[in-house]
């Protein structure tokens, strides 16, 4: 258990938390909410042992682990992804080691009754006990299919991690937490650079997983499908909710009701009592009544009622003119990085007024394009910009885009021209830049803060298109309501890249999906595509309709047919019913014994190569015994060749499934 025991930490005279106290126990699943400078990372860094508390204390149960993965990290150039991967494991490598080192040297020793050799004996036994729970055996198993999950493919295994992009190094760092099993995972802004498919991977993970996890995000649609209790910090205080996001929404909007109507009927009984006392204070007839009346009003607890944060951006969007009717067209469109393909002869088009969302795995093209589309990459095939469109663009890397020794309201002098430069302090006022704050420089502002410039930046000219890269990256909850109204009122062509489906729900209304370096079409809201995505992924178009079932339909309407010619439109017989459940009941039997021999057959094939896995893996264990290239393939083709057995296990114990149950 996690225990933070009355923790206060000041800035000079600002109070960032006073004295507040809550627990972390195994199984909690929290997140941590409240806007931008609440303190929601500096909880995280107190209990990672990073910060130390002004007062008050944080206390661990010992022999507790923690896991820490932090908004924004360092990278050295190192080892490959998955050797760097695989140090998540160098405990089980080091007893692996130990392993191998008794053995050689029991081998060599003949003094079989001495007390060292039995001592060795005993250790050897001990080793193996801890090597088999810590899961020695599965370890190289378990780092390829962690970093499949979160997004990377087999190709990449033995790149260099240095030659990755920072989300991409995330994800390792993200990778080892995971694959470590600590008691207690701490993520801050996990999702950030994580795509649908990764974050719906981390999701189920984090569903699962055995012990507690405090998470910052954003991403309501996370929030809600793993965390079970919410903390929320305002101004200096933590209010605990035993409950997921949107339910702590619900209920804080109900005890913010209940305290002011508290608050207000106290204040109607203290108003009541101080004009009774101003009244009689001077009548000797009510003297006695009057000292009660004060003693009353001293003796009473005063309510206080929380004052909520109310500061947010006010975002809209100047009009602009109309554009023609198609805002963008690409046809046979093709990028390349070297021999890497990106784009592949796609097509598109993109009318006036649309509201759409790109999305896909990282990697996949949708920054690329957006780049395309504002002129920053070179391209082949064709691309046409329509009549009149005056293009807005918010990009991913905001760090490398501005300058970070200007200040605030240099940046935004800048990009200024014309009339418009009266009113950029209002504008950045709109932004929460006020006062001292417009003379800080970028370098100093967080993620958030640099994301809400970006946006000021944005507003200085009218666009009648935009195109967002993750603009909701690092906004708090209340912000990104705010951008997302401004958005939907956006008369103009939108165009979004993101991962944030609570974020796109209700504003788009077509998806592109990028994938294998093509781009499809869906219409329809961010949920409508997750669903048929989900559909498509798991064949279950596919799996509607068996040949039992196809059988019996066709019977069934050879009899309908013969019923209606005959003139006599009535239910057929009991006993025709009878005879189609038993001929059913006889296929499906039949093939309930066909598919359980399969499976049982796989299930032997795959205990096979495990074992022959389990082999390799030792080998691999001691990497100065391997000489040429030669094992690793052997070693990739057994893997294969598992993968290939589990994922025809999979489909064929979800059919026997499914035929069992109609023999139920």
């Amino acid at each position: 258990m996690i225990s933070i025991d009355g923790v206060s930490i000041r800035f000079g005279a600002f109070i960032l938390f006073d004295r507040v106290s809550f627990q972390v126990k195994p199984g909690d699943r929290i997140g941590l909410v409240g806007r931008n400078g609440a303190g929601k990372t500096t909880i995280l860094n107190l209990i990672a042992g990073k910060q130390e508390p002004d007062e008050g204390r944080v206390v661990k149960t010992l022999s507790k682990t923690v896991g820490y993965l932090p908004q924004q990290m360092k990278h050295t150039k190192g080892k490959t992804l998955y050797r760097e991967t695989l140090n998540a494991f160098s405990h089980v490598i080091a007893l692996k080691k130990r392993i191998n080192s008794i053995t050689a040297e029991l081998g060599e020793r003949t003094d079989y009754e001495s007390s060292a050799y039995l001592a060795l004996i005993q250790e050897l036994s001990n080793v193996n006990e801890q090597f088999e729970l810590e899961g020695g055996h599965t370890i190289h198993a378990d780092v390829e299919q962690t970093l499949i999950g979160l997004g990377f493919e087999k190709k990449d295994m033995n790149r260099p991690v240095h030659e990755f992009s920072g989300g991409w190094r995330m994800r390792v760092e993200l990778a080892k937490i995971l694959l470590r099993r600590p008691d207690f995972i701490l993520l801050d802004e996990p999702t950030n650079h994580l795509d649908i498919e990764s974050i719906q991977w981390l999701e189920e993970f984090l569903i699962s997983y055995p012990g507690g996890v405090l998470i910052i995000s954003h991403d309501r649609a996370f929030l809600d499908s793993v965390t079970n209790r919410t903390i929320e910090l305002s101004l200096g205080k933590i209010f605990d909710y035993k409950v997921s996001y949107s339910m702590y929404v619900v209920l804080k909007e109900e005890r913010i009701a209940v305290q002011n109507a508290a608050y207000d009927n106290q204040q109607k009984l203290i108003q009541d009592t101080e004009d009774f006392i101003s009244r009689f204070r001077y009548k000797a007839t009510k003297a006695v009544q009057v000292q009660s009346r004060i003693k009353q009003l001293d003796k009473l607890d005063r309510i206080e009622v929380e004052k909520e944060d109310n500061l947010v951006m006010n975002l809209k969007f100047p009009p602009a003119k109309r554009s023609g009717t198609i805002a963008a067209e690409a046809q046979g469109l093709s990028k390349s990085f070297g021999e890497h393909r990106v784009l592949d002869d796609i097509d598109i088009v993109i009318e006036r007024g649309e509201k759409v969302a790109f999305v896909g795995r990282n990697g996949e093209g949708k920054t690329t394009l957006s780049r395309i589309m504002v002129g920053e990459l070179d391209y082949s095939g064709n691309l046409k910009m329509g009549h009149n469109v005056e293009l807005g663009y918010f990009a991913q890397n905001q760090d490398e885009l501005m300058d970070g020794n200007l200040t605030v309201l240099n940046t935004v002098d800048q990009s200024a021209v014309g009339d418009i430069r009266t009113k950029i302090r209002d504008i950045l006022g709109a932004f929460l830049f006020r006062g001292e704050d417009v003379d800080k420089k970028v370098k100093v502002l967080s993620g958030g803060e640099r994301s809400r410039l970006a946006m000021a930046r944005m507003l200085l000219q009218p666009f009648n298109l935009l195109i967002l890269d993750e603009p909701t990256n690092h906004l708090d909850m209340r912000s990104k309501d705010i951008l997302k109204n401004a958005l939907l009122a956006f008369d103009g062509t939108l165009i979004v890249v993101s991962h944030d489906r609570d974020f796109l729900d209700g504003l788009v209304d077509k998806v592109f999906e990028f994938r294998n370096h093509k781009v499809k079409e869906h219409l329809g809201g961010i949920y409508d595509f997750l669903q048929r995505r989900k559909l498509s992924t798991l064949q279950e178009v596919e799996r509607k309709s068996t040949p039992v079932n196809t059988k019996s339909s066709d019977s069934g309407s050879k009899k309908k047919a013969v019923v209606e010619i005959s003139g006599e439109v009535q239910e057929p017989p009991a006993i025709t019913d009878n005879k189609i459940r038993y001929e059913e009941k006889k296929v499906n039997e039949k093939k309930i014994r066909k598919i359980s021999n399969r499976v049982k057959a796989l299930e032997r094939e795959i205990e096979e190569i495990e074992e022959e896995l389990s082999k390799m893996d030792e080998l691999l264990m001691n990497p100065d015994n391997i000489t040429g290239m030669q094992v690793y393939e052997d070693y990739e083709k057994l893997k294969s060749r598992l993968d290939e057995a589990l994922s025809s296990w999979e489909k064929q114990t979800t059919s026997l499934e499914k035929a069992m149950g109609k023999r139920n």
